[in-house]
């Protein structure tokens, strides 16, 4: 195969500042994630007041993500073809343009399309990220860069919910979008300046794949969101949503069928399945997406609805969650070169889960509201080890020509569990609201706006807990794909091990 020639050879430069400018992006897409599902409840009031549905608003998250994920596949081709850092610089800019879209935006129909468009440009964004580490950092020193991708989760998860209520709060939802203007120009001067430009290799794309993904994720996710708005029965037609759902699987399959029969580049490379730790880490970070996208949800919806906190108030339940998150994740970034990944990942996730059923335990009209920062930090702790083992696993024995595609196959499957967790965290919100508030379709008024009032509190918050228990069910899929990972134990490189460890900053 012909290549591009780099600028430089890649090992003899300081990937740290490479990574730092990337971190700026990957961070405010991030920002944005939690920022949203804090002001879930404002854009409900805002927009949607006048419905007892809690599938319209989610639909803001639920357009991102899937967006989001089906690009996934492809640009990190593009990556690998034109370069991550073009790619990455182009979909900043998407990103951060369609912003000020959604900040304008008059209308939910008109603010969901601007979310798809933000996440096709976070789509872009993303893979590079993980490509430049795979292609910039030797196999044994990823835990450290990979240990940065995972604190930066952590200070998100602080930054996002307390921008996010502080800016409802002070100066309208609209705001949770414009703030991205300014760090996103920020970032791409950044990494205009600081990402080299690394070696490209020729591709052909499997635009059959695109379709067929695209299709089955679009007809799965659209059943499982609006399931309960069509009683789970007839939409139109003769299509129901159970026919939808399997329609989907089936394309679903056809497309699996396609990518083992494609003779050219198939969109999924089928070889990266071969490695038993990329397989089991793909299952790993899709249970992992599935989780972090559903259960803040039920929580804000808790907190800010049946007890009456604020934005700002209900983020900062989160603090406990994001410190923790932020202070151990490099501390465990240096610990996983060293250790078997699953001595990690297994306690992270059951502590995840552990959390989650705290939180279902006393989401009630009772419990103080101090109590429920216990399960935050829990969480926390648990989140510190989840992302950087899980990641680093995945992409440790990658080939640079697999860093584009592989990258790709990983974010896809973290997103596809997300887009999947958000649309069934609605269902499930919705059809415990109506099991718990029977009568809720027919009922005058909305859920939009304002407290609720206490007769419908109680069962309000009753079935927020019981949606909470579905991503502390899905997460311990992760646990089971962990125990099948095996420790890798790489050889260690001297040489490679002091330069990099002369070029890395501290990260603690």
């Amino acid at each position: 195969m012909n290549t591009t020639p780099a600028t430089g050879p890649a090992v003899q430069r300081n990937p740290w500042p490479a990574l730092w400018a990337l971190v700026i992006g990957f961070f405010m897409i991030l920002v944005d994630t939690t920022i949203v599902s804090v002001a879930n409840p404002a854009i409900k009031a805002a927009l949607d007041p006048g419905t007892n549905n809690l599938d319209n608003v989610i639909w803001v998250t639920s357009a991102y993500l899937l967006a989001y994920a089906v690009p996934l596949l492809i640009t990190g081709r593009l990556g690998d073809r034109f370069g991550p850092k073009n790619i990455y610089l182009i979909g900043l800019a998407v990103f951060t343009l369609a912003s000020l879209g959604c900040g304008l935006s008059p209308t939910l129909g008109t603010l969901i399309a601007m979310r798809a468009v933000q996440g096709l440009g976070a789509s872009m964004m993303t893979p590079q990220t993980m490509a430049v580490i795979t292609r910039t950092f030797p196999p044994n020193r990823r835990g450290a860069a990979m240990g940065l991708w995972g604190s930066t989760s952590g200070v998100a998860m602080l930054v996002g919910p307390l921008a996010g209520g502080l800016l409802v709060d002070g100066l309208g939802w609209e705001w949770i979008f414009f703030v991205n203007l300014p760090v996103g120009i920020i970032a791409f001067v950044m990494a205009w300046i600081l990402v080299p430009k690394l070696e490209t290799h020729p591709h052909r794309f499997d635009v059959v794949g695109v379709f067929l993904s695209a299709i089955a994720l679009f007809l799965i996710v659209f059943g499982l969101q609006e399931a309960e708005h069509y009683d789970w029965g007839v939409i139109w037609g003769p299509i129901s949503v159970p026919v939808l759902i399997g329609a989907g699987v089936v394309v679903l399959g056809v497309f699996v069928w396609q990518q083992f029969r494609t003779r050219s580049e198939a969109l999924v490379p089928m070889e990266l399945f071969r490695s038993r730790n990329f397989s089991a880490a793909s299952v790993g970070v899709a249970a992992v997406g599935f989780t972090a996208a559903s259960m803040a949800l039920p929580l804000m919806f808790f907190l800010q609805l049946a007890r009456g906190l604020t934005p700002t108030e209900s983020a900062l339940i989160l603090i406990p969650m994001a410190v923790c998150v932020g202070v151990l994740s490099p501390l465990v970034g240096r610990l996983q070169d060293r250790v078997d990944a699953r001595w990690l990942l297994v306690p992270g996730m059951l502590l995840v889960s552990g959390s989650l059923v705290w939180y279902a335990l006393v989401m009630n009209m009772d419990v103080p509201i101090w109590a429920l920062l216990l399960p935050s930090a829990l969480m926390g702790i648990g989140q510190s080890g989840m992302w950087g083992p899980m990641a680093a696993t995945a992409t440790r024995s990658l080939t640079p020509r697999q860093a584009g595609a592989g990258s790709g196959v990983y974010n896809t499957m973290r997103t596809v569990g997300s887009v999947v967790g958000s649309a069934a965290i609605a269902a499930v919100m919705q059809g415990r609201l109506e099991a718990n508030l029977p009568g809720l379709d027919d009922a005058a008024n909305g859920i939009g706006g304002g407290t609720l009032p206490e007769q419908i509190a109680e069962p309000f918050s009753t079935a927020m807990a019981q949606a909470t228990l579905l991503p502390a069910a899905v997460i311990l899929v992760g646990v089971a794909a962990s125990l099948f990972m095996r420790d890798p134990k790489p050889k260690q490189d001297e040489r490679s091990t002091r330069s990099v460890e002369e070029q890395a900053p501290q990260l603690g």
